[in-house]
């Protein structure tokens, strides 16, 4: 899947975490990898509040090679266990 900066940036806005993150959906983590040389992606992560985790070696097969990735993720504060867990 291919995102042009606009549409990327647009889907982490912080709305769209709040509300993934809010009681009626309640997600746990939410994960973004991204290529190392995708300085401009990186940051928008950082400033959402993404944690760097690790590097993905040979992650996916991008342009005829193996690409690394950097795998970040964000993990949700105020997560609520179901019931029966």
């Amino acid at each position: 899947m291919t995102f042009s900066r606009r549409s990327f940036s647009a889907m982490f806005e912080n709305p769209k975490i709040a509300e993934v993150f809010s009681p009626s959906v309640n997600l746990h983590r939410i994960q973004a990898n991204v290529r190392p040389e995708n300085a401009r992606s990186l940051t928008l992560l950082d400033a959402l509040g993404f944690v760097r985790e690790g590097l993905a070696r040979e992650y996916l097969f991008i342009d005829g090679a193996w690409r690394d990735h950097v795998m970040t993720a964000r993990t949700n504060a105020d997560y609520v266990k179901p019931d029966g867990w």
